[in-house]
């Protein structure tokens, strides 16, 4: 028989074994009493009412159940299935007392969901070594499915931090809209994607005009808030999901228009000119007008076999040169490389 002691040193010291016996005659329940009032880590708990027998092993966090079969209103075997069939209870251990020793009898008990089946009243130290056997492997059941949820809930925030880490990654620390890396990665699958589709992609570059006059007159911090203001324009224009706005390097920044001809493009990057200009931060030092302004350079292309995601980006950086080249404050579409 296993050691009450070693059983008792392996449960925590500060987990108190509730031990509740519903039994409707109080005889019964005065000796179980009586055989567990000198184990310290045990509380014992008498529930003569079995329709009453749930909500008080509920209440009181029971570990473990002792459980008459024969008692009036209500049979056992149908009480162990409703302690098993609810959420608070389903997971106790139930020790079945009953006055016969037959196999039928033990048979469906354990079919009912009992764990275990004594003839009452049954041996102190056999009581007692059963109960803690139980309990204990009750607790180690609970203190498992703790760390089970534990580990879930870590999990998920592990997952919720690393999709922060990714979104954050992939973002401008200034402007908050997508950086180069996000850029390079976003165009390259939106290439390949409208490859399969056979549709077209535009791809708008644009460059603040005289920049560095900017930074120069108003400071790093003036040139700051307008690269942010700027960034805002670009994000609010550019507003289909599939749309992506990047900080391409410096002063330049890039919007990804998947399928989207010549024509919208131009409408998009005409929208940005004007609401850049419409914000009326004054640059003293443009040699084009009196408040900020940019160019902007499109390239549409249907990606193939002939034509590579690089081929829009060298386009759309022509037609950007050229913009600067012809005044700057315009924009100018491309859809080849020739001269």
């Amino acid at each position: 028989m296993t050691n009450n002691n070693e059983l008792s040193a392996s449960i925590s010291n500060d987990k108190i074994i509730k031990v509740l016996l519903v039994d409707d005659q109080a005889m019964v329940a005065e000796g179980i009493r009586r055989m567990l009032q000198g184990e310290s880590d045990m509380e014992f708990h008498y529930c003569a009412d079995p329709s009453a027998a749930i909500q008080t092993a509920s209440e009181l966090d029971a570990t473990i159940i002792l459980q008459d079969l024969i008692m009036p209103d209500i049979d056992g075997m149908t009480l162990v299935r409703f302690f098993r069939a609810n959420n608070v209870t389903r997971d106790i251990p139930i020790i079945v007392l009953s006055s016969k020793e037959d196999p039928v009898i033990k048979s469906d008990a354990f079919s009912n969901g009992a764990n275990d089946y004594l003839v009452k009243l049954p041996n102190k130290i056999e009581l007692i070594a059963r109960i803690r056997a139980h309990t204990k492997n009750y607790l180690m059941q609970l203190e498992r499915d703790a760390a089970f949820m534990a580990l879930r809930e870590m999990q998920r925030q592990l997952e919720k931090t690393n999709a922060e880490l990714q979104r954050l990654s992939s973002l401008d620390g200034l402007t908050g809209i997508a950086n180069r890396r996000q850029f390079d990665t976003t165009l390259d699958a939106e290439w390949k994607r409208i490859e399969r589709e056979h549709g077209t992609l535009s791809l708008i570059l644009i460059d603040i005009d005289f920049f560095k006059p900017f930074n120069d007159t108003y400071g790093h911090q003036g040139g700051d808030d307008c690269l942010q203001r700027v960034a805002r324009i670009l994000d609010k224009t550019a507003s289909r999901p599939a749309d992506l706005v990047a900080r391409y390097g410096g002063e330049e920044f890039a919007v990804v228009l998947p399928n989207t001809d010549p024509h919208g493009a131009t409408l998009v990057a005409e929208r940005v000119r004007a609401a850049v200009r419409a914000l009326e931060i004054p640059h003293k030092g443009s040699t084009v007008d009196t408040h900020l302004t940019i160019s902007a350079g499109i390239a549409t292309l249907t990606p193939s076999n002939d034509s590579g995601v690089q081929m829009l980006i060298e386009l759309a950086d022509k037609a950007l040169y050229e913009a600067k080249e012809q005044g700057r404050n315009r924009v100018i579409a491309r859809t080849d490389l020739a001269n």
